[in-house]
C-alpha cells in the first residue's frame, strides 16, 4: 500500500536517490502499524466459538455484541470486527477523526473534530455512554479505543462547558506538556474518559479491549482510559497545571474544580468487578520496528536510537543532524550507508501568536539547518496518523540540500521556526509529507538516512 500520496513531488528536487530509500521504509514502518491485520489475527469465530487470543467464548452461552470506539486508529479495528462477527453484532457507536468517512454495517459512525473537540463529539459521547448503559450479564462488548478519542469523545464534568473544554485543551496541547500530564487534565475534567465509560457496561458484561497505542511505554490507562481503572489523581492533574503556569489562563470554573478535587470525584482506580480483557494490538514502537526490518532488508546498518523520545521537536531534530555529522565524520555509532530510527512524542511550546505546524515538521525542519551540506543525509519526522498537529500533513522531510534550496527562494527557516509557521515553509519547499488519515495511530516516526558519498 502507498500512503505517501505525494510521493513523486518529494522525489522531484533534493537528494532523490536517499529520498526514494527513506519514503520506501517510511511506507514501510506505516503498513506495519495496521490495526486492521492485527485484529484478524487474534480474533476468530468458528461456529459458536469465537476466540480472541488465548480466550475461548462459547457465543451460545453469552448474550448480545456491542462495539464502542474512538479514534484515530479505531476505524480499521471496527470494519475487521465487523467482518469477522457480521450479522452477531448488535449495536455499536464508533467515533473517528473528520477525513475517516467510511461504512460501517453493524455499527453507528460518527465524525467528529480532532485535536480541539466539538458539538458532534460531545453528542457522539452521549450516544456512546447511552449504549454502555444497555448493556445486561452475558453482553460481550469489544471496545477499540485509540489515540485521539480524548478530542473525538468529549464529556465534560457537570459545571464545566464544551466551550471551556476547548480551551483547555489548546492550553494543554501547546504549553510544552507531555501526553501523560495532558492526559491527567482531561481525564479529570471528564465523565466518560478515565474509566468511566467502563463503569458503565454492566459488570456482568464481557467487556475485551482491543487498542493501538500512541503512549510512549504503552500505559493502558492512558491508550484506552475510558474503559480501563484509572491510575492519575486530581494530584496529578493539579502538578500539570502548576508546572505549566495554568492555573490563571484557564476558565475560572475549570480552575475550581481542580482545586476542589476530592476522593469522591476521584476517576475509577479499581474496577475488579467487572471482566475486562486487554489486548495491546498494535504497540507504540510498530513504527520503529517496522522501519527497522525494512531497513535491514535493504542491507543498511541500522539502529533504533530510542522509542521514548520527548522535548522539543526542532531540538530534537538538531540532535539527530548532530548524530548525522558524527556519522559522517567519524563512522560512529554506525558506519554508512546506514539508517538511525527514532520514535516517541517531541512537542512544541508556543507562547504567544502562531503560525501553522506540528512536531514533526518542526523536527525536520531543525535538523536541516544543521545537516546543509554535511554530506548525503536525508531525516524524516513523520505522524503515524497522517496529521501533524493542527494539519492536513503528516510531516516534513529534509536533506542536506534543503537549507540552500530555502535561500534560493527566500525562506528564513530559522524565522519560520521562531514564529512556529513551519507548514507554509515546507509548502513552498514541496517537503510536506501528504498521507491523508493513515488508519493507524501509534509514536511519531523519526528516521535519518546516511549513505557514502560515493555510492
Amino acid at each position: 500500500m502507498g500512503y505517501v500520496k505525494n510521493r513523486n513531488m518529494l522525489l522531484s528536487h533534493g537528494n532523490i536517490r536517499l529520498r526514494r530509500i527513506a519514503l520506501d521504509i517510511a511506507e514501510h514502518a506505516l503498513a506495519k502499524a495496521d490495526p486492521y491485520p492485527a485484529v484478524k489475527a487474534l480474533v476468530r469465530l468458528r461456529g459458536d466459538t469465537l476466540d480472541v487470543g488465548e480466550i475461548r467464548l462459547d457465543l451460545k452461552k453469552q448474550g448480545r455484541i456491542f462495539l464502542l470506539g474512538a479514534g484515530k486508529a479505531t476505524y480499521p479495528i471496527a470494519m475487521a470486527l465487523e467482518e469477522i462477527l457480521g450479522e452477531r453484532i448488535e449495536d455499536g457507536v464508533i467515533i473517528c477523526k473528520y477525513g475517516q468517512e467510511g461504512t460501517l454495517s453493524r455499527a453507528r459512525l460518527y465524525l467528529s473534530s480532532h485535536p480541539i473537540p466539538d458539538e458532534a463529539g460531545f453528542l457522539a459521547a452521549t450516544e456512546a455512554l447511552a449504549l454502555a448503559r444497555e448493556t445486561r450479564p452475558g453482553d460481550i462488548v469489544f471496545a477499540g479505543v485509540t489515540g485521539g478519542s480524548s478530542a473525538l469523545m468529549p464529556y465534560p464534568v457537570d459545571g464545566i462547558t464544551l466551550d471551556e473544554k476547548k480551551l483547555v485543551n489548546r492550553m494543554l496541547l501547546t504549553c510544552g506538556a507531555n501526553i501523560i500530564e495532558i492526559n491527567a487534565v482531561r481525564k479529570h475534567l471528564s465523565q466518560i474518559k478515565g474509566g468511566w465509560l467502563a463503569k458503565n457496561i454492566h459488570c456482568q458484561a464481557h467487556l475485551i479491549n482491543l487498542t493501538v497505542s500512541d503512549v510512549i511505554g504503552d500505559p493502558l490507562d492512558y491508550i484506552t482510559c475510558p474503559t480501563v481503572p484509572d491510575t492519575s489523581s486530581f494530584d496529578d492533574a493539579r502538578r500539570t497545571f502548576s508546572k505549566y503556569g495554568l492555573w490563571e489562563k484557564a476558565p475560572s470554573s475549570v480552575s475550581r474544580y481542580l482545586l476542589a478535587g476530592v476522593p469522591s470525584l476521584e476517576t475509577p482506580k479499581d474496577l475488579s468487578d467487572h471482566k475486562i480483557d486487554n489486548f495491546i494490538i498494535v504497540p507504540g514502537t510498530a513504527a520503529c520496528e517496522g522501519a527497522a526490518e525494512k531497513a535491514r532488508e535493504s542491507d543498511l546498518d541500522t539502529m533504533i536510537l530510542s522509542t521514548m523520545l520527548e522535548g522539543e521537536s526542532r531540538e530534537v531534530g538538531g540532535t539527530f543532524a548532530s548524530i548525522a555529522k558524527e556519522i559522517v565524520l567519524n563512522h560512529r555509532p554506525l558506519t554508512p550507508p546506514c539508517v538511525v530510527i527514532g520514535g516517541g512524542e517531541t512537542t512544541v511550546t508556543v507562547a504567544g501568536e502562531s503560525g501553522q505546524g506540528g512536531p514533526n515538521q518542526e523536527f525536520s525542519l531543525g535538523a536541516a539547518l544543521r545537516i546543509d551540506g554535511v554530506g548525503d543525509v536525508v531525516i524524516v519526522g513523520l505522524d503515524s496518523d497522517g496529521t501533524d498537529g493542527p494539519t492536513d500533513i503528516a510531516g516534513g522531510i529534509a536533506d542536506d540540500r534543503t537549507v540552500s534550496r530555502a535561500a534560493a527562494l527566500g525562506i528564513d527557516i530559522f524565522a519560520a521556526l521562531n514564529g512556529h509557521d513551519v507548514t507554509p515553509v515546507l509548502m513552498k519547499l514541496e517537503d510536506a509529507i501528504v498521507t491523508g488519515n493513515t488508519g493507524t495511530n501509534v509514536n511519531d516516526l523519526k528516521l535519518m538516512l546516511v549513505m557514502p558519498e560515493e555510492q
